[in-house]
């Protein structure tokens, strides 16, 4: 099992949160300076624009979120994220992994899943961790079976714990055994145990020491049941190094590190979307229809598998109303006589509520499981997971609107995570009969969002009313004021209305043609029209990101705006050259068609670095400034008590003196791969020649020197990190000079103008902008502009849009995106590029030899200007130069 493109997406967030984290040494600056850089601005309180900044939940631990909707795998997420963490805080400490669950359901599930080899989850931690993983229950750590020192330093121990097992108010420590003296943890007591870090009122022996002690990651499940008081309380006492929430619903206080949109997730074919949601007249009506509609699917099913040999059985959820003091509503045992009454076979149908659990050890997805039917009232929450889950049926009070919000996430996970070839296949289904209707779809909506997902993502129809009775009529007309006593009690069902007889031999044709149910073909009729309706709509949407922030993250419905309309015609026609690479393709060398012996590709970086040899380079690093860089980041960030490399000094004195007692060579193999293991993603180059050519650059260390890496590893990372990236931009400089005399790079025409733009916060009017709003501008940059604009020779201007969506000069380095795109009337493309008077510096001289170069290959009809506020720069303009140029163009 491998990770998903956009699962793929949030780990590497997460390893470049890590890297502003080495960078910073402090999680709120790493956090805001991560963000500022992603989305190129800071957080505005009045606009409410930018990422809210970082909040220190958990003083002296790293506290990040990820928001992945239900159904999108954050478990599998979660696993591939430990490794990458533990990369970063490998110190030589234990690899303690403390993963918390709201309920005991998802407990039990995540235990077994973790735990069993063959699962996917349980291999990828295997394949990550070299098989040397241990996961653990309550139960088992209190025994200490299984559990020492020697086990919790040598290999990664994952503790999956409830929230009740540590949420508790520090007066009643003594009632949780976790808290407690226990003997069976005393080897503890001299190897791992850090006193310093003993609750005050508790033995040292307590399990919640040891844990304290471990200095864990913690991976909160479902963290939006996290937020009380108490639940504060309990993951400080965890005493974490860092803290990853995993939610679909993160909280006002949630420090997200990356959201996965739930528009990939259905380009994924993750979910059964768009929920199709039908309302009855009568109860009777919603259990026919349900039992109908899982026949159906299941014929469906049938011949869906013998194309791709996948099973499905389709499941319905009967939710039960709650009892209600003093109303004796209908309850789930009453909902399985009658369908026991109905002649369906007992096997078939499970109980699920709370102290009732029919569902426990019985898998679901086995092809012998017999289960179909399954009735609950709320106790399927977060975590349950059946993909065959197909429809929530609703057997609640007519008068009252259906709560489904709690468990409507359990009918959105799609089977086998794929696009089946029936339509009908890729859609959950929820039946209602409720007299408050409206209502009812607000509650659906409510789920839909509590699941990650929108108010767009569900079609819903209301069976048409029945015409009346001349009885009836004349009843209103008399008595029309006058409550209408019920004929029938909450907890019985008229099984004769119930038109379903299982023992029947139903055909699919007879479904599809509408000979069996009218309904059911009304519904699915429907649903065929709108199921492909939205696949098309899917299809058609390009995911991005602005806009997913925007209306994911901030609940802000984004504005777009569109190219005015007497540019349109003009800025159709422009594509905007950028360069490209030709390389040998798979058939090259005495072929017939030209275009299999060569393929073009966007310069870049990588692309030039093919046959870079990192080891053939320089090692001189000037290390020779550190003590006083350490001692600025100290002053400046309170390491000692907020550093986000908080690792115990004991952590740290156990892998010093581990190293010392190694011979020279082994010391120097050990410091490297300690240092290449956080120099984070730095392909193409392999990480055997990353750990030689560090080797070579602490090619005699003292013990002093041991120490010193070690407790400050962040700076030398960061220098070693630069010098590898300024080698091989200097390599990559001279291969692009080299592939451009020889005509293997060149430029052509590639980046069109978007037809409309969504800019987070968008500038005053400004005339002759290319779209009806601009992105913000400072104010340099808005004063240079209007003065551009005033010039009749200028037909339109565009602010470009940086951070991969606007347009950028691809070369040796990374992507160029100049501020300004200007249109003359004579057909003139002119790219500028602002800095203000204190950016004259080699970056900048870099970017401006790139943009004359791209104008140079472009043609005539393309400039590149870089202009300084005031200052005189050579090469350059300034705000008052320009204007003179760009006029006779």
């Amino acid at each position: 099992m491998e990770l998903k493109p956009y699962q793929q997406d949030v780990i590497r967030d997460l390893e470049n949160y890590l890297s502003y984290l080495q960078q910073y040494n402090a999680p709120a600056q790493a956090f805001n300076n991560y963000w500022k850089d992603k989305l190129g601005q800071e957080y505005n309180s009045l606009t409410q624009t930018g990422m809210r900044p970082y909040k220190d939940n958990i003083p002296g631990s790293i506290h990040v979120a990820v928001k992945v909707p239900t159904a999108g795998g954050k478990t599998f997420i979660a696993c591939n994220a430990l490794y990458t963490i533990n990369k970063y805080f490998n110190q030589g400490n234990a690899k303690a992994v403390v993963w918390l669950v709201p309920w005991s359901n998802l407990l039990q599930q995540t235990y077994n899943n973790l735990s069993d080899p063959n699962h996917p989850y349980r291999e990828k931690l295997n394949s990550l961790f070299g098989h040397k993983v241990e996961v653990y229950q309550k139960d088992q750590l209190l025994q200490g079976a299984n559990f020492n020192p020697t086990s919790a330093t040598e290999q990664l121990n994952i503790f999956v714990l409830n929230f009740s097992s540590l949420r508790i108010d520090k007066a009643k420590k003594e009632d949780r055994k976790i808290f407690q003296e226990n003997g069976a943890l005393e080897a503890f007591r001299e190897t791992i145990l850090d006193k310093d870090l003993v609750i005050e009122g508790t033995d040292e022996t307590a399990l919640i020491n040891v844990i304290r002690s471990l200095n864990p990651i913690v991976v909160v499940d479902e963290s939006h049941n996290a937020e009380s008081d108490l639940s504060v309380e309990m993951l400080k006492n965890l005493n974490p190094s860092l803290v990853l929430d995993l939610t679909a619903t993160p909280k006002a206080n949630s420090n997200i590190i990356s959201f996965v949109s739930a528009l990939k997730l259905k380009q994924e074919h993750m979910v059964k979307l768009p929920v199709v949601v039908y309302n009855h007249h009568k109860k009777e009506e919603v259990i026919s229809s349900a039992l109908h509609l899982q026949r159906q699917l299941e014929l469906l099913a049938l011949e869906e598998e013998k194309v791709t040999g996948k099973y499905i059985r389709p499941i319905i959820l009967f939710q039960a109303q709650s009892n209600i003091k003093g109303k004796d509503n209908t309850t789930y045992q009453k909902i399985k006589e009658q369908l026991v009454k109905l002649k369906i076979p007992e096997e078939q149908i499970k109980i699920k509520v709370s102290g009732l659990d029919e569902l426990k050890g019985v898998n679901l997805m086995s092809r012998g499981c017999q289960v179909r039917y399954i009735i609950t009232i709320n106790a399927l929450k977060e975590g349950w997971d059946c993909p065959n889950a197909y429809i929530l049926a609703s057997l609640a009070d007519k008068s009252s609107a259906v709560d489904v919000e709690q468990i409507l996430g359990r009918v959105l996970r799609q089977p086998y995570v794929t696009k089946h070839e029936q339509t009908l296949l890729n859609m959950s289904y929820v039946l209602t009969a409720s007299a408050k209707f409206r209502e009812t779809l607000d509650n659906i909506v409510k789920g839909l969002q509590d699941a990650g997902f929108s108010k767009d993502d569900y079609y819903a129809h209301e069976q048409p009313e029945q015409p009346k009775t001349v009885n009836e009529i004349l009843q209103d007309e008399l008595f029309g004021d006058e409550p209408k006593k019920e004929t029938q009690s909450d907890d019985e069902f008229n099984v004769a209305a119930i038109d379903f007889d299982p023992t029947q031999n139903t055909t699919l044709e007879s479904y599809q043609q509408g000979m069996t149910n009218s309904v059911i073909a009304e519904i699915t009729s429907k649903a065929e029209q709108e199921g492909k309706a939205f696949e098309q709509k899917i299809s058609n949407t390009d995911i991005d990101d602005n806009t997913t922030y925007l209306s994911e993250l901030m609940n802000k419905t984004p504005k777009k705006y569109p190219i005015e309309g007497r540019f349109k015609k003009v800025a159709s026609q422009i594509l905007l050259p950028q360069f490209f690479l030709k390389e040998e393709g798979e058939y090259s060398g005495g072929v017939l068609f030209e275009e299999l012996a060569v393929y073009e590709k966007l310069v870049s970086k990588n692309s030039l670095l093919k046959d870079f040899k990192l080891l053939q380079c320089d090692t001189a690093i000037p290390f020779d400034e550190i003590s006083a860089e350490i001692y600025r980041v100290d002053f400046d960030t309170n390491k000692g008590t907020a550093a986000a490399n908080k690792i115990t000094e004991k952590a740290k004195a156990i892998l010093v003196e581990t190293i010392l007692t190694k011979p020279q060579d082994r010391q120097i193999n050990d410091i490297s791969k300690h240092i290449v293991s956080k120099l984070g993603d730095m392909t193409p180059i392999p990480e055997q020649d990353l750990t030689k050519y560090v080797a070579r650059v602490f090619e005699a260390l003292s013990p002093d020197q041991v120490r010193d890496i070690v407790n400050n590893d962040f700076i030398y990372i960061q220098k070693i990190k630069n010098k590898i990236n300024s080698l091989s931009s200097a390599y990559a400089k001279e291969e692009f000079k080299k592939h451009l005399d020889s005509n293997s790079i060149f430029i052509k025409g590639n980046f069109g103008l978007p037809d409309t733009i969504t800019p987070f916060d968008p500038s005053t009017p400004i005339s002759k902008s290319l779209y009806e709003l601009e992105d913000k501008m400072n104010g340099f940059e808005q004063s240079m502009i209007m003065d551009i604009a005033s010039l009749e020779n200028i037909q339109f201007w565009h602010r470009n849009f940086t951070r991969g969506k606007g347009f950028f000069i691809n070369g040796y380095d990374a992507n160029h995106y100049p501020d300004f795109i200007l249109h003359t009337e004579k057909g003139n493309i002119i790219l500028i590029e602002t800095k203000g008077d204190d950016r004259d510096n080699d970056d900048s001289r870099e970017k401006n030899w790139l943009g004359k170069l791209w104008a140079q290959k472009a043609g005539d009809s393309f400039k590149y200007f870089m202009v300084f506020q005031t200052k005189e720069v050579e090469g350059c303009y300034n705000a008052k130069s320009i204007i003179e140029v760009v006029k006779k163009l």
